[in-house]
């Protein structure tokens, strides 16, 4: 329908239910819509107006524990939020397989965050980047300044880079930002300095913000499944040849990494971090080498197993943002029982690793589809109106039919409910 109008002055200062009327009359919604925004879940509507503008509501997620993972000889719990299915059960299955040769090892790099700053209208910039490495210290004093709690934990300014790009010199601040994510602490010490660059350059600051490529912080898993665990050698090359193909050809490589990025993600957002910083580091760093490839490495280790690899930059926290203001980020951060970001950094990106086998060992065996599509025959029989133990009825049946379409569910349905009880 057309909108009467988006314009609502003062929309921001009013509390959310009186948004939601206004929503509610404006867009000609039933009166429905008023009860199922005003459910604000297991967020106060308060804490979630605090995070973001303009609410009128939440947004629910499924909440699925990967189990069977050890991980640097922990056994461990993994929270997943992720509304697709099969992410959780593909962790679940590639972390049993890998069990019996030990599990997951992992190890990070520090937790280095960059700074960027934009010089523009620099007179002579090779001369200005010599000039600028020799004021570091005065930069470390300034920066370090800004933020004594970061320094107390044991972080802080770390180096400087300078680089000339064309006709602008960019700085980069390298910050260790200890337990947090990090990017108000990069910014505020970017904002700090940015004008004494510019003095010392003759020329002008522009752009002061954090990038989210941050490959030096980067968090590292690798495992071994023994042919045994996995059926044999066929399906070991067939999952070698479907990572050589994701790692030369940026198509499929698209889809690889996604699906790494499932299992990522969905322990990002239970966590209460940023996914989109951590997707776009990810994806960025799969470029790094001029071309877009795999994330991933796999390779035949001794005895003939099958051994992959994970390196990813991983700029996660524990301190502020939702890890902090969102309750069902913090239950799940006591689920995970972690004390530091290096450890959720390490379980994360070994349940990375874990989500790649997964789909690899799918697409060299039964294919993609057999799996997938019988966890999502429950959404489907879901979507066709099915209730309480009508749900696994009808699924199964879609399942057994092969066909995992809306139009047979609502067909099954009916005839389940024409049945006499």
């Amino acid at each position: 329908m057309t909108h009467a109008t988006s314009r609502i002055p003062g929309f921001y200062q009013l509390l959310p239910h009186e948004r939601l009327d206004k929503v509610i009359e404006i867009a000609g919604l039933e009166d429905e819509a008023r009860g199922h925004f005003n459910d604000f879940g297991n967020i106060p509507a308060a804490s979630a107006d605090a995070m973001i503008e303009n609410v009128i509501g939440t947004f629910n997620l499924p909440i699925g524990v990967a189990t069977n993972l050890i991980i640097d000889g922990a056994e461990q719990l993994v929270p997943m939020a992720t509304e697709e299915s099969s992410v959780v059960a593909a962790v679940c299955n590639a972390a049993r397989q890998c069990r019996d040769s030990g599990g997951f090892y992992t190890d990070t790099s520090e937790p280095v965050m960059i700074a960027q700053i934009q010089l523009v209208d620099v007179p002579n910039p090779e001369f200005a980047r010599l000039r600028l490495l020799s004021k570091v210290e005065r930069i470390k004093q300034v920066c370090d300044a800004t933020d004594p709690v970061l320094l107390q934990h044991g972080g802080g300014f770390r180096d400087m880079e300078v680089r000339v790009l064309e006709d602008m010199l960019i700085v980069h601040l390298l910050v260790d930002v200890r337990d947090a994510m990090g990017a108000n602490a990069v910014n505020t010490m970017a904002e700090a300095v940015a004008p004494l660059l510019a003095e010392w350059t003759g020329g002008k600051s522009r752009l002061r913000i954090l990038s989210n490529l941050a490959d030096r912080r980067l968090a590292r898993a690798r495992a071994t499944w023994t042919l045994e665990a996995i059926g044999g050698e066929a399906v070991r090359d067939g999952m070698i040849s479907a990572y050589r193909f994701a790692d030369i050809d940026p198509y499929r490589a698209a889809t690889h990494n996604k699906g790494i990025m499932n299992g990522i993600s969905a322990v990002v957002l239970a966590s209460g971090n940023d996914t989109r910083a951590v997707e776009a580091g990810a994806h960025a760093y799969a470029s790094r080498s001029g071309r877009y490839r795999s994330l991933t490495h796999w390779e035949v280790g001794e005895e003939g197993n099958l051994t992959g690899t994970l390196e990813i930059p991983m700029p996660v926290g524990l301190v502020g943002g939702a890890t902090r203001s969102h309750p069902t980020a913090r239950q799940c951060l006591n689920i995970l029982g972690v004390q530091t970001a290096d450890r959720l950094a390490r379980i994360i990106a070994a349940v990375g690793l874990a989500q790649n086998f997964a789909a690899m060992k799918a697409l060299a065996t039964t294919g993609i589809q057999k799996g997938h599509m019988a966890l999502h025959a429950k959404n489907i029989a879901l979507m066709a109106g099915a209730e309480s133990d009508e749900i696994d009825k009808v699924a199964a049946l879609l399942v057994e039919g092969g066909r995992v379409r809306f139009d047979i569910a609502e067909q099954l349905l009916a005839t389940l409910r024409s049945q006499p009880s």
